[in-house]
């Protein structure tokens, strides 16, 4: 057991709710445990709570690495895989809402290149 909280009821509907405004109907989010290195010094694997959630051919998942600590990712295949630049949040709602700003961005790219 890592220690780690799970998501909160807030950490949810702040999650939920952000995904409300963005595709303007609720989607399904489901909870994990992803295991990852926290430290880029150390092969410790460490169990982190994890939300999830797809949305147009589109993977999305939120690591919670600490209290007020999160990660998060998009991917469509496994070698498809995108950040957002920034390493760890200390705001779930600015981890979100960038995470879904450049998957729209990697999208909208991605549709004028072809």
């Amino acid at each position: 057991m890592s220690g780690i909280p799970d998501f909160s009821d807030s950490d949810l509907w702040i999650i939920k709710s952000t995904l409300v405004e963005r595709y303007g109907a609720p989607r399904e989010v489901q909870l994990a445990e992803t295991e990852m290195r926290l430290d880029k010094g150390k092969t410790e694997l460490v169990a982190c709570p994890t939300a999830y959630w797809e949305a147009d051919s589109c993977h999305f998942v939120i690591l919670k690495t600490g209290d007020n600590r999160y990660r998060c990712q998009f991917f469509y295949r496994i070698h498809q895989m995108y950040g957002t630049g920034v390493e760890e949040y200390d705001d779930l709602a600015e981890c979100v809402v960038s995470l879904l700003q450049v998957q729209a961005d990697h999208q909208a790219t991605e549709s004028n290149s072809q």
